[in-house]
This record gives C-alpha cells, structure tokens and sequence, in this order.
C-alpha cells in the first residue's frame, strides 16, 4: 500500500496534465465513451474489489464534487461509500498525527528482564504469579503479564514442566552429603590382577584410596570400611549420610553393617546403569588415564605408592572443573594484578613419580 498510493497518485498527476491541450468538446466525448465502458463492465462484473490505495486515491479525487453532483456520476461505488472513505482517510491521518512515537507500554527496563530470568532459573516452581510477589518484596513492580510474557519470548516453560528434580539436581543439593565408592582392577607386568578400592566426595570431591589387594575377602573389605570411618571422623565430615555403590558381591553385609552403625545409607545403583555413579567412574578413568595406562606396576607395593602419590596429587594440586579450577583441598590463590610481575614470571616445574606427574610453582 506505501509504494502503490503515490503510484497512483503520480499517473493521476500525468494523466492530468495530458489532459490540459485536450478541448472541451473532446473531454466530453472521453467521458461518454468511459462512462459507457463502465456501463458493460458492470452489467457483466459482480461487485468491484477495490484496494486500500484504490479507495484512498478516488477518495482524495472525488471529495471535492458536491454531493448533488456526485450521485449523477456513473461510479462503480455508491457516492455514500465514497464519503466514507473520505471520512476515514481524514479520521487515519488525525490519529497518526496523535499517536505517540512508539504505541503500546514501554518496554520492561532489560535488568528487571534479567532478574525475571533469573528468579525463574534458581526456582523452579515459581510461576509467573509468584515471581511478581517476589519482586514486590524488592519494591520492584512488575504485572504477571509483564513476567509471562518474559518467561514465553525467552523461551522458558511453566512452572509444573520446571518443578521436576533429575538425578543430576538431586546429586547436586545434597552432593555435600554423599559418598561414592567403586572397585576397580590393575595388573602388574606378570599379569597378576589386583582390585583397588577407593571412594571420593560429592561436594569436595576429595578421594580417598582405601587399599589395594589380589584377593578382596569380607575380612578385609569389612577393615577398609572401618578405616574409611576413622578416616572421616578425623576429617570431621560428619554430614555424611550417603554412599553410592554398584551391587558388586565384594560388598558384604558386614561391609554396608559398619556404614550403618555410623548413620550412612547404602545407596545400590541399578543393575547396568554405571551414570548412577558418574563422578566415580569419572575419576576412575581419569587415574588410568593420568597414572596406570603410563606406569608399569612391579608388585603390589609399588602400586600403593604410586596410588597415593597420586591421591596426594589429585586432592593438593589438580585443579577441577566442578571447583572452578580449585583443588579438593587447595583454594585457589588471590590473581596477580599487579603488570610488573606478570611481565617476569618465573614458573619452576616439579615432577612427581619419575615425571609422570607435573606441578608447576613461582619460584620462592
């Protein structure tokens, strides 16, 4: 419609000077012979569709004509629907003449968008009715509207499609509380097969290696867990109240006995379901990775020494992804601002078990 309106107002304009040498008798005779065109046509075409510039433009022409004048003329349109039209040109070009810049309410300032999202991000059951009361209690006035309608452009869902907990939530809320354990096996050069026991925390994700041993009886499984006990006591991890574990016959009841006296719930995994204990059988594969696929074990003292070197390396020095690079039990130090000391930095390197394992420190 933009681009059609001054169209045709610019082959009227043409058509009007073309017909300024014309005489009079001659525009007459036009006229007779238009007006009988018109004639056929409607005797043979139903009702005109006309198209809003259509209108618009034999709107602007004929307002002019008086009335008396205009019910004479054989129009396709009745001189009634040509005011009309007339009269809504006028009512559109007032209204866009009052009307504001940008129609409609202004939009919701982008840091109260931000706040929206994250309100409904950290709570999963809170709706677009709840989250507007959260906001008032702020001294932040925002209509339940206002807060559906940022919650639909951005894509997130109603509250009872977000309030439903995954494995992977609920290992998170209670991470400080959990323990993981798992078998797993080595060779030595002979091919002697060894199973090494170990365990690590959920929210610190520190290890601990409880032994190592060709022959896993309930004996000494049943002392590993006693020792693990002991061991958490002197740490003062007392908010332990779950061990994950697979169903492994070298768990014994004696084993889960011991745990039990000491408040821990034995949680089992399901039967062929090892995402169950995902953070164990990361750090598994993460110890072949790091340590056994590039040792080759002598005895089982040899193994031992190399697993706690290891532990000791894993739980001081290697940095974690799930402690925003920190160590188990290392925070990260305060970041070197100062430009002079980052021009000259002096990095020493220390190897741990014959330079399969690398540390790197300023130099003192």
């Amino acid at each position: 419609m933009l681009l059609r309106l001054p169209y045709l107002a610019l082959t009227g304009v043409f058509a009007f000077l073309r017909l300024l040498p014309t005489s009079s008798a001659d525009k007459d005779i036009e006229i007779l012979a238009l007006r009988h065109q018109l004639t056929v046509l409607q005797r043979q075409v139903g009702k005109p569709h006309l198209t809003p510039p259509d209108r618009a433009f034999l709107a602007a022409l004929l307002h002019r004509i008086p009335r008396p004048t205009l019910r004479q003329l054989h129009l396709i349109v009745s001189p009634d629907t040509i005011l009309r039209w007339h009269r809504d040109l006028l009512r559109g070009r007032h209204a866009r003449a009052s009307r504001p810049t940008r129609p409609g309410r202004p939009r919701t300032i982008r840091s109260i968008r931000a706040l929206v999202l994250r309100l409904a991000r950290e709570n999963p059951n809170w709706g677009y009715r709840r989250i507007p009361g959260e906001l008032a209690a702020l001294a932040i006035t925002v209509a339940p509207s206002t807060v559906w309608e940022i919650l639909k452009s951005n894509g997130v869902e109603p509250a009872p499609r977000r309030d439903h907990l995954t494995w992977a939530a609920f290992l998170r809320n209670q991470a400080h509380a959990i323990l993981a354990a798992d078998f797993f096996e080595t060779r030595f050069l002979t091919g002697t097969r060894l199973f090494v026991l170990a365990v690590i925390e959920h929210a610190a994700r520190r290890v601990r290696i409880l032994g190592a041993t060709a022959h896993p009886t309930a004996a000494w499984t049943t002392q590993l867990a006693r020792n693990l006990m002991m061991d958490l006591q002197d740490a003062g991890a007392t908010t332990v109240k779950y061990l994950i574990r697979d169903r492994d016959t070298k768990y014994t009841a004696a084993f889960d006995t011991v745990l039990a006296d000491s408040g821990i719930t034995i949680v089992k995994t399901g039967i062929h379901v090892p995402r169950m204990n995902s953070i164990m059988e990361r750090w598994i594969r993460t110890c072949r990775t790091e340590l056994l696929d590039r040792t080759l074990i002598l005895n089982q003292a040899h193994l031992l020494r190399a697993l706690r070197e290891y532990e000791d390396f894993y739980n001081q020095h290697r940095p974690h992804r799930a402690l925003h690079a920190a160590a188990p039990q290392r925070a990260l130090p305060e970041p070197i601002t100062d430009p002079a000391v980052l021009t000259h930095l002096d990095i020493q390197r220390q190897d741990r078990l014959g330079g399969i394992l690398h540390e790197y420190h300023h130099a003192a």
